[in-house]
């Protein structure tokens, strides 16, 4: 058994274009195959991830923009105190993405920009790399799968558990039947986030290039709740804790469960915990039904951080023989019918901390990002590709279709698009600011 798993060990790094372990980073190319990165939104998460980046062997963050100038100056630096380099500027995508030595750009913006953002850089010949959700609604996850064909660009969404060595070991297990026929996950996300009370309509600070902010978006005026990260729940430029978390539940659920698109969607929720600006569900239930006879729910809590199994997010597995526990790392544990532990797997990185907001840690995150890069060069396909980042992502927005049209919603199992229901597909697309809309 046990040179078994080091088989799938090493077989699952090799994948994601990582050779030794500890030392993920391990890379033996020619100074000719050097990757040049754009950043684009490198606040919070951004801010991590373009570090990672920079830390990879013959990666170079070559240029920064944001639409605040602080955050430019912060990434700047600490971009140039990593390594040596001291990259170039920006507060406007348009005019970095004119620039030909740039290979990739990574994308960490908030969530309305992150298709338009992706669009413009494939159109620019970039390679993108963008974090989840994929897109602000199905319309635009569907433009990117086709402009990565039409424009022949790499596309990776930011879905770090489909690189996870333990993890790819787990959904291998399932595939093999593990646990029997699987017919039935289940994901949760929680959190104790605070109220964000009642925004004042104040002037826009002088580093914030509110506009810019906004840019596809369509106009609204700007309040003292929202930058840098309350815009995720306002329907206008975010997409709710589903989105937020809940891609990443759902994308290791329908790994697991071998499902694409669902033929029934129900979700309810609401503003509970507080009374505030606030505008998507703080509590939200999201159910799926499958062809083959599974089924999926997803529960979220924004305002109510009580760990269910133990643990603030995570996925179980139900099949036929038994049952799979994958906590929010790259663990996982399996028992039988009697709910006896009959296998315990745990990583050889490290855990998940529930202090760490902006991810699973370099050491796990880090993996997809040197595939992304190695993908560039062709060592590697990517584990996390648009065609399977757009499926996961649909899931999350189709529950918000739900909840925010009150019905349950009935799909096309060949492509997720809703049935005979024309008031729920007004939510399909979304309008954009004149002079941005996003097109192919």
């Amino acid at each position: 058994m046990e040179n078994r798993r080091e088989f799938i060990r090493k077989t699952a790094l090799a994948g994601a274009g990582v050779f030794t372990l500890p030392n993920i980073y391990a890379f033996n190319g020619s100074p000719n195959e050097k990757v040049v990165l754009g950043a684009m939104g490198t606040n919070s998460r951004g801010f991590f991830v373009s570090r990672m980046f920079a830390q990879l062997p013959n990666v170079e963050i070559g240029y920064v923009c944001d639409v605040d100038s602080n955050v430019v100056d912060k990434t700047v630096a600490e971009i140039e105190k990593l390594t040596g380099r001291k990259p170039k500027g920006f507060t406007d995508v348009r005019k970095m993405l004119e620039l030909k030595d740039m290979d990739a750009m990574m994308v960490a913006t908030p969530d309305h920009w992150h298709a338009p953002a992706t669009m413009l850089a494939v159109k620019a010949g970039k390679h993108v790399y963008v974090e989840k959700p994929c897109s602000h609604n199905p319309a635009e996850g569907e433009m990117l799968v086709k402009a990565a064909d039409k424009y022949g660009k790499l596309i990776q969404m930011g879905s770090q558990r489909r690189a996870f060595p333990r993890i790819i070991e787990a959904i291998k297990e399932l595939h093999e039947g593990v646990i029997g026929k699987v017919y039935y996950a289940k994901g949760w996300y929680a959190n104790a986030r605070k109220p964000i009370g009642y925004g004042k309509k104040v002037s826009v600070p002088a580093n914030l290039n509110f506009d810019l902010w906004q840019g596809p978006a369509p106009r609204r005026s700007y309040q003292d709740n929202l930058v840098p990260y309350n815009w995720h729940w306002f329907w206008n430029w975010g997409t709710g804790e589903a989105l937020n978390n809940g891609t990443h539940e759902l994308d290791v659920i329908r790994w697991g469960l071998g499902v694409d698109f669902p033929v029934k969607v129900t979700s309810i929720g609401g503003r509970f915990a507080y009374k505030d600006d606030w505008e998507t569900p703080d509590t939200q239930t999201i159910s799926f039904e499958f062809p083959d006879n599974k089924m999926a729910l997803w529960e979220g809590r924004s305002s109510n951080g009580f760990n269910s199994e133990g643990y603030g997010r995570g996925v179980i597995f139900y099949g036929e023989k038994g049952t799979m526990f994958v906590p929010g790392g790259d663990d996982y544990k399996v028992y039988d019918l009697d709910n006896k532990l009959v296998k315990e797997v745990k990583t050889e990185l490290q855990e998940a901390s529930r202090t760490n907001t902006m991810g699973m840690g370099e050491k796990l995150d880090s993996i997809i990002l040197s595939n992304f890069v190695e993908s560039i060069r062709g060592k590697s396909k990517l584990v996390a590709p648009i065609t399977e980042g757009q499926k996961s992502t649909l899931l999350p927005q189709l529950g918000n279709i739900s909840y925010r049209s009150g019905r349950t919603l009935y799909c096309d199992p060949k492509n997720g698009h809703i049935l005979n229901d024309a008031e729920a597909m007004k939510l399909w697309k979304r309008e954009y600011e004149k002079g941005w809309e996003m097109t192919l």
